[in-house]
């Protein structure tokens, strides 16, 4: 296993997960909590997935794909719950990748701009818009702080 490999996340209570299917790079999961009805959530590393010619693409980002949420309340409290357990089970993970299909195939209920304000509720923010061999996507990134804090000393070379 190399140290780029996708780890399987860790989930506390109430969130019960169990691994469908898993590889070095992308993996499916059945996550519920308590006894909701489960989602099946599959995980891929951006590098050696469908998103790889599509952004620049770090080697540790992973895109997220969420099936079987029931509305977009649903979707979000799902995507808070992935989020932390996919920084630590990776902490150098830079960028989490939601993706809305524009073409109006809905993983979830409800219209592309409902899917995008529940994934914005769950912390990510729109990027870009981009066209894969399928389909047009709206991605959208969940960063740590760590990525997106500025150094505003502008006399000062960061790491040095």
């Amino acid at each position: 296993m190399t140290d780029e490999s996708l780890v399987p996340p860790m989930f506390g209570a109430p969130w019960t997960s169990q691994v469908l299917s898993w590889s070095n790079s992308r993996g499916r999961l059945l996550l519920r909590r308590g006894e909701e009805i489960g989602v099946t959530v599959e995980l891929q590393q951006c590098a050696r997935g469908r998103l790889r010619n599509s952004y620049p693409v770090g080697a540790r980002d992973v895109e997220i794909r969420v099936f079987g949420a029931v509305d977009a309340e649903h979707l979000t409290d799902t995507l808070n719950a992935i989020v932390p357990a996919i920084r630590a089970a990776d902490p150098r993970c830079r960028k989490v990748v939601y993706s809305v299909d524009s073409n109006g195939a809905q993983r979830t209920p409800g219209s592309g701009l409902s899917t995008i304000a529940a994934a914005e509720s769950a912390g990510f923010r729109y990027v870009v818009d981009i066209d894969i061999a399928e389909t047009e996507l709206s991605l959208l990134v969940n960063e740590p702080a760590w990525v997106t804090e500025v150094d505003i000393d502008l006399n000062h070379v960061p790491g040095t």
